[in-house]
């Protein structure tokens, strides 16, 4: 089953466990019970919180898009980038990046997320607090039907076979197994943006365009799109991190 980042899940379920939800353990295994083993995460995490963090808050950067992520080296920004992913916190300043490998004989793997600390500067307060949900969703909503008036124009249908529609069509409306005490407003818009970034994840995997470069258009606009959902994702999921940690009321 298709799930939210990493780091995305992580963030979500610590916070809420540092706010006194539930323990740091269950919080890691609630957040990746796909994983087999991490390194590196619960130790820093601690530390994190015994140095007086809140909330643990993510980016989702990409190569030659580095929105959202905190001031760091080139070494810790190469490596996020590549990633996809990271976490952060704002007081300090701190970087943890995943790096996902499989270990064990064929038919027998178990999956591995080693994480990285990285130095990374502070972020200032009040671009966490100004995030707000409802505009959130209200710029992602403008910018999918825009793309849905793009790949009309192009022709040819994204999701053309049975088994992609029905990957899209089984994360509609769900709720990514994310706490229970996330502003119901965010959750709206952490579903919202990882159903759209996975539909145009699965509209880049099968071809329906007419011609070739019909094809290509319809690529760019399908990364366009799920670049503003993953930066969505991430400015959303953000914005509950900060209501849960009481940063700000919840909205």
């Amino acid at each position: 089953m298709p799930e939210l980042p990493a780091s995305v899940r992580v963030a979500a379920w610590v916070t809420h466990a540092w706010a006194g939800g539930v323990t740091l353990t269950e919080a890691v295994e609630r957040a990746l019970p796909d994983v087999d083993h991490t390194e590196g995460l619960v130790e820093q995490l601690r530390l994190w919180r015994d140095l007086g963090e809140a909330a643990v808050l993510v980016a989702l950067p990409s190569p030659g898009d580095l929105a959202g992520l905190p001031r760091c080296g080139p070494i810790a920004t190469d490596a996020a980038a590549d990633a996809g992913e990271a976490l952060y916190v704002a007081g300090l300043g701190g970087l943890l990046v995943p790096s996902v490998s499989t270990f064990g004989s064929a038919g027998a793997e178990g999956l591995r997320i080693d994480w990285m600390a990285h130095d990374a500067d502070p972020v200032p307060p009040h671009r966490i607090e100004a995030l707000e949900p409802s505009q959130l969703e209200r710029h992602l909503r403008r910018r999918l039907l825009l793309a849905i008036d793009e790949l009309d124009a192009v022709g040819g249908t994204p999701w053309a076979d049975e088994i992609a529609r029905d990957l899209v069509d089984e994360r509609l409306g769900t709720d990514w197994a994310l706490p229970t005490a996330l502003p119901e407003r965010a959750r709206k818009v952490i579903a919202l943006a990882g159903t759209v970034s996975l539909a145009a994840e699965v509209g880049l995997q099968a071809s329906g365009a007419l011609t070739a470069a019909g094809d290509e258009s319809r690529a760019v606009a399908l990364r366009s799109l799920r670049r503003e959902s993953e930066r969505t994702l991430a400015d959303a999921t953000n914005a509950a991190c900060a209501a849960m940690a009481g940063w700000v009321p919840s909205r």
